[in-house]
């Protein structure tokens, strides 16, 4: 905390005595013989603490506060006077005064107060970032659907093109991919935003109450607290509904084909304008070859179709993920955010990920609570995580048939190339070039002790290069 004091006094031997005190103290300083100066240079400068004399010429100590606090509320205000009454002081806090200083006044007890106005004026701001940050938390979920990776681009796209369209969207994705966070982009980004998002998960439900959950009906509560009512003029988002039985894809095909519903129990349709999002982890036409699955219903779902990438495909986008969910922790548990060390995340973008995204999340929550430091080790994961890298470097020193002579790192990158090959993969340098680049890049920073032009230097690389490429691998 470095903080900016203005001293605002139209007394030049007031000012000299703030000046050399404040110097003396390392405290940074502007002074002002006038309220009207002061004023003037807020356009280019928010100070942190103000102190003034309360009669100036011009614009005096009181109309320079209610000034000032129309930029910025939070500036604390040590007001300064010869003329110490009553009324002058009950004026200077009733006009938001931090606090009120009579002339003649102790300069060591002067500056003490300028001090605690500053960590004031930081704890304010702190606070109020901290609030800022939360509500973003909060209210914009759908800032964890990041990512570079061409997988996630190819999904930004499809949420961009139908997002204000009308059609059915079908999210196929394993669980903790984000589906739910695209069904909500989509929504928030229609024309029914200011409406509601009801979303309800066919898997988390007794088969037998799934009806009367989405649908309501006779003997069981009011028909009112059905999700599509609830979901009235908004978007109605179904999870697993790979996992719904035939009597309510019956029921949902109705709504889809007529724009009505049938509560169980009631012979009576009623009339509904809902969007319907749907989401499953399991392939629907394979379903409708094994009579599970109403093919009209899937047909009428599938009309656009969004595939979400297992975090195993997108290992690119890892390193952002975690720093995302490393700062939505620490704000959460109010505490510094951690930082993953280049060891770390190398590791972290070879793990299968079988939870996807949420178990990637998780992890930086557990984190963030467990680890004291501010850097991560690979000793500070998990068991598992701990279990695998054991598991790592065993195979890594025995496919040479020995632990005492690993394989080279060519060696390892054609067995990679290979197996990606033999996968069906294509267009495998678009994965592996940012990877090698960001290996190479993270080992040289770390090597120079993070000194930016010695380790362009060492890479054979322009300083311009260096910092174009830390920011498009989001190493910053």
């Amino acid at each position: 905390m470095d903080p900016m004091i203005w001293v605002i006094d139209d007394d030049a031997s007031i000012r000299f005595v703030f000046d050399k005190a404040l110097d003396v103290n390392s405290i940074s300083h502007r002074l002002f013989e006038t309220g009207d100066e002061a004023l003037a240079y807020l356009k280019t400068e928010i100070p942190d603490v103000i102190v003034s004399d309360i009669n100036m010429p011009g614009t005096d100590g009181l109309s320079l506060i209610k000034k000032v606090h129309e930029v910025d509320c939070n500036i604390p205000f040590i007001i300064i006077t010869a003329h110490s009454d009553l009324t002058a002081a009950i004026d200077s806090y009733e006009h938001g005064t931090f606090e009120y200083l009579p002339k003649p006044f102790d300069i060591e007890q002067a500056v003490s107060l300028i001090r605690r106005a500053a960590l004031h004026r930081f704890n304010l701001t702190r606070k109020k970032e901290m609030v800022l940050a939360s509500d973003a938390v909060a209210d914009s979920k759908e800032a964890e659907i990041i990512g570079k990776s061409p997988a996630m681009q190819e999904v930004f796209k499809f949420i961009g093109r139908v997002s204000r369209t009308e059609v059915p969207v079908l999210i196929h994705g394993e669980t903790g991919t984000g589906r739910e966070l695209v069904a909500m982009a989509l929504h928030n980004h229609s024309d029914r935003k200011e409406q509601p998002f009801i979303s309800v998960n066919v898997s988390s439900m007794p088969k037998e109450t799934v009806e009367h959950e989405i649908f309501g009906g006779i003997g069981k509560g009011d028909k009112e607290e059905a999700a599509i009512v609830k979901a009235q003029n908004g978007t109605l988002f179904i999870n697993e509904i790979c996992e719904m039985p035939m009597e309510a894809q019956t029921r949902l095909l109705q709504v889809l084909q007529k724009g009505e519903f049938l509560p169980v129990g009631e012979q009576k349709p009623h009339k509904v304008n809902v969007r319907i999002i749907a989401a499953t982890s399991r392939v629907l036409e394979n379903l409708v070859k094994e009579g599970t699955f109403i093919s009209d219903l899937y047909y009428r779902l599938n009309v656009i179709h969004i595939n979400m990438p297992p975090l195993r495909d997108r290992n690119n986008d890892i390193p952002m993920l975690a720093k995302h969910f490393l700062n939505q922790s620490a704000i959460e548990n109010n505490t510094e955010p951690k930082k993953l060390t280049s060891e770390v995340l190398v590791f972290l973008c070879r793990q299968q990920w079988p939870g996807n995204v949420r178990q990637l999340k998780n992890l930086c929550k557990y984190l963030t609570i467990m680890v004291t430091g501010r850097d991560i080790q690979l000793s500070d994961l998990p068991a598992e995580f701990l279990q695998a890298r054991n598991t790592q470097v065993k195979t890594t020193t025995s496919i040479s048939g020995t632990s005492k002579e690993p394989v080279s790192w060519q060696e390892q990158l054609r067995n990679w190339v290979d197996g990606r090959l033999k996968a069906g993969e294509r267009d495998i340098l678009s994965e592996a070039t940012p990877e090698f680049e960001r290996v190479m890049l993270e080992a040289a920073l770390a090597y120079t002790g993070n000194h930016k032009q010695e380790s362009a230097k060492l890479l054979g690389w322009g300083r311009n290069t260096l910092t174009r490429k830390i920011k498009e691998l989001n190493l910053q």
